[in-house]
Formats: C-alpha cells, structure tokens, sequence
C-alpha cells in the first residue's frame, strides 16, 4: 500500500506541475488594412412637370416640378433645366422656362415629392402667325444635377 501511496503522491505532483505550464509566445504589434466600394450610383431622380392647359400667346403658365427616388438612398435634385418641344409644326422657340434651383433632397424610396420652387412656362407673342400652335402638345423635357 505504501506503493500506492507514493504513486498516488507523484501523480498529484505531477499535475500540479503540469496546471502551472505556461506557454511560450512572441509578442509584436500588427497592422492592416481593410477595403470595400461604395455603389457606382444608386439610379437617378425621375422628374415630373405640370402645368394648366390653354396658354397663348404672350402668356404664361406656372410649371409644378414633383420627384421619384426609386433608389435605396437620399439624392439630391439641383437645378432643374427644361427644354421644350411642341407637336403640329408649333415652333418650340416660341416657348421658354427658365432654369430653377432646387437644391432639395429626395428621400430613398420617395415617389412624387413636390419640389418647392415653381418654373414659369412663357409662349412668346410673336410678329409671326402661330397658329400652327393652336391645340399644340407642349412637352417639357428635364434634367438637374
């Protein structure tokens, strides 16, 4: 038994001696980069304009602007330029909108915002005969940035 006992002791040792083993490691310092992009774009605005029916010559019409934002951010409309165009030989030069500034932000996902300035469509009074703009489709064509 006292075998036994001396096994049991040394065994003990034994492990007492292994639960205090430290392992050996280097220290350093590190460093390091990490990258990703950012979406090219996230789709554009898609503007809208309005205005009353019956404008003749020498007479204007005030031109509503609404927005969509179909995209997955905010993006912002600047200034809204327009450029028309007329059907039935109506000459388009006759008709002018000024350029407005918007500077608004459009909500992600936001369809039909009204944007806060108005434009005025103006239909010149000219020396020239403009009946061919009698009933005449006026569309208004716009872009911002």
């Amino acid at each position: 038994m006292h075998t036994k006992k001396k096994i049991v002791i040394a065994t003990a040792a034994l492990l007492a001696i292994g639960a205090g083993t430290a392992f050996a490691y280097w220290s350093t310092t590190g460093a390091g980069t990490g990258n990703g992009t950012t979406a090219a774009s996230n789709g554009t605005i898609v503007l809208h304009a309005s205005f009353g029916p019956g404008i003749t010559p020498g007479g204007n019409k005030e031109v509503s602007f609404t927005a969509d934002n179909a995209g997955t951010s905010s993006l912002r409309v600047g200034t809204v330029h327009t450029v028309v165009t007329a059907s039935n030989g109506c000459d388009a030069s006759w008709f002018s909108v000024a350029d407005v500034v918007q500077d608004q932000t459009i909500a992600a996902g936001a369809p039909g915002v009204a944007l806060t300035n108005k434009g005025s469509l103006v239909f010149a009074d000219s020396a020239d005969n403009q009946d061919g703009c009698k009933n005449a489709t006026i569309t208004l064509t716009l872009t911002s940035n």
